[in-house]
C-alpha cells in the first residue's frame, strides 16, 4: 500500500509540472492557482501517507537510495507550500516541481523493502541523522532555486529597463527583496537541522567506524559544504552580502550539497543499500 500511495501522489505531481509551461503564459495565474496548486496539494497528501505508512510497517528506511529520495521530494514540497502560505507566490515551482517528480516518479519505480543487514541501519538514531540532513537539503535547495530567480528577476528588470514592453517569461516574479528574503530564511532555517545532522552522524560514525570515518570522501564533501554554509550565513550577517554575491554562493553551497549527495555512491561508510 505505501507504493500505491506514493504512485498516486506521482500522478499528481505530474500535473505540477504543468506549472512550468503555464508560467510561460501571463494569464496563468488562475490555471495555477484553481488547478495546479490542488492537484500538488493531493500528491503530498498522498505522499505523506505512503511515508507514514511505509514507516509503521517497517518498510521505510532511509539508508535506501528510493527511500531516501521519496524523503527528500516530500521535504522539497514541504518548503515550497510554505513559501506559498508565506510569501503568496507559486514561481519556486518552475523549478521545484520537476525535481520533486523526477525524485518520487525514481522512488515509486519498484521499489520494494530494503534488506536490512545491519542492525546499526535500524536505529532510531541513523533514521535522525539522515531525516535532519535531508531537511538542510531541502533548505539549501529552497535558498538555491531562490537565488535563480533573483538572478532571474534581475535580468528581467534590466530588459524592461531597456523595453518597458517586453515583460519576459517571468515578468510575474516576486520583487527581489522577497526573493532575498526566501532565500536567507531557507538558509537559516536550514542550518540547525544540517548541523545537528552532521553530529549526530558523526558521533554514531564514530563508534563504529572510528578514526578511518573522517577520511571517508562522503564526509570530506559534507564538511566543505557545512563550511560553506558558514560562510554564506557569515557573509549575509556581518558583511552585508545582498542581492548578486549571496545568489552565487548560495549556488557553490548548493554544487557542494550535489557533490556531497553522489559520494553516497563512492563511500565506504555511507553507500547506499539496495533498494
Amino acid at each position: 500500500m505505501p507504493l500505491l500511495w506514493l504512485r498516486v501522489a506521482v500522478v499528481f505531481y505530474a500535473v505540477g509540472l504543468l506549472y512550468a509551461l503555464a508560467l510561460l503564459h501571463r494569464r496563468s495565474e488562475y490555471f495555477s492557482r484553481e488547478i495546479i496548486l490542488p492537484c500538488v496539494g493531493l500528491g503530498m497528501v498522498f505522499h505523506f501517507v505512503s511515508l507514514v505508512e511505509a514507516a509503521m510497517l517497517e518498510h521505510l528506511s532511509l539508508a535506501s537510495v528510493h527511500h531516501s529520495e521519496s524523503l527528500f521530494a516530500f521535504l522539497i514540497m514541504f518548503g515550497f507550500m510554505v513559501v506559498r502560505v508565506k510569501y503568496k507566490t507559486t514561481s519556486p515551482g518552475i523549478f521545484i516541481f520537476p525535481l520533486v517528480f523526477l525524485l518520487t516518479f525514481a522512488s515509486a519505480i519498484a521499489q520494494r523493502p530494503p534488506e536490512l543487514n545491519s542492525p546499526v541501519l535500524r536505529s532510531g538514531w541513523v533514521f535522525a541523522h539522515i531525516a535532519l540532513i535531508f531537511t538542510g537539503y531541502a533548505a539549501l535547495f529552497l535558498s538555491f532555486v531562490a537565488s535563480l530567480l533573483y538572478l532571474v528577476q534581475a535580468n528581467n528588470l534590466k530588459s524592461k529597463l531597456k523595453n518597458p514592453t517586453d515583460g519576459g517569461f517571468f515578468s510575474r516574479l516576486p520583487a527581489l527583496e522577497v526573493i532575498d528574503e526566501i532565500g536567507y530564511r531557507a538558509l537559516v532555517l536550514g542550518f540547525p537541522f544540517m548541523t545537528l545532522g552532521l553530529v549526530t552522524g558523526a558521533v554514531l560514525a564514530q563508534q563504529k567506524f572510528g578514526s578511518m570515518y573522517f577520511v571517508d570522501p562522503k564526509v570530506t564533501l559534507s564538511l566543505l559544504m557545512w563550511v560553506v554554509y558558514v560562510v554564506l550565513l557569515y557573509t549575509r550577517w556581518n558583511s552585508g552580502w545582498r542581492g548578486r554575491r549571496a545568489a552565487y554562493l548560495a549556488t557553490v553551497a548548493f554544487l557542494t550539497a550535489i557533490g556531497a549527495w553522489a559520494a553516497n555512491y563512492f563511500s565506504g561508510v555511507h553507500r547506499f543499500i539496495a533498494p
